[in-house]
């Protein structure tokens, strides 16, 4: 690549195999997510963290987040929200994630690819300080996608702005 001010560089890049992959944040109430406890292969260790995964060919967001939800947590949802599309190392990979947010919970369970059962962990967004100052969540899209979270339900609750159930 050749920049605008003549100097040349050659990159070397990851390139995105398949149609990208859900994060999401499926809340119980205004005040309670649901997380899971899962082996993480990278870290070596069980950690908490959102339900997440790959987009199938031929499935919508929408349609993948709630698979996996159905999968990990045991829960669907009624209403879904694209949070923001994000990037995990845009210096060298393509690959993205969207971090959606889940509401109008209700029970249902469908089969995951997961080779055991996971944990659920109910966690409260008030308490998200601790999740943060614990070893036990150190996943990046799934602190930001909390963080969005809460930030978005506080600003529902300021004077003149509109009930949140109502934006989604």
């Amino acid at each position: 690549m050749e920049f605008s001010n003549g100097e040349q560089r050659v990159f070397e890049r990851l390139a995105s195999r398949g149609f990208g992959a859900v994060l999401v944040v499926p809340l119980l109430d205004d005040d309670t997510v649901l997380l899971i406890r899962e082996y993480g292969a990278g870290t070596e260790r069980y950690e908490l963290g959102l339900p997440k995964g790959k987009v199938e060919p031929g499935e919508d967001l929408i349609a993948a987040a709630n698979r996996e939800i159905m999968e990990e947590v045991g829960y669907g949802a009624q209403t879904i929200q694209l949070l923001k599309k994000v990037s995990l190392s845009p210096g060298y990979m393509g690959h993205h994630t969207h971090l959606l947010l889940a509401r109008g919970l209700y029970p249902a369970r469908c089969e995951g690819d997961e080779p055991e059962p996971l944990e659920v962990v109910p966690w409260k967004l008030s308490q998200l300080d601790q999740l943060i100052a614990s070893d036990e969540c150190t996943e990046g899209r799934s602190l930001l996608a909390l963080y969005m979270v809460r930030d978005l339900l506080a600003r529902s609750k300021q004077p003149g702005i509109a009930d949140i159930h109502h934006a989604l």
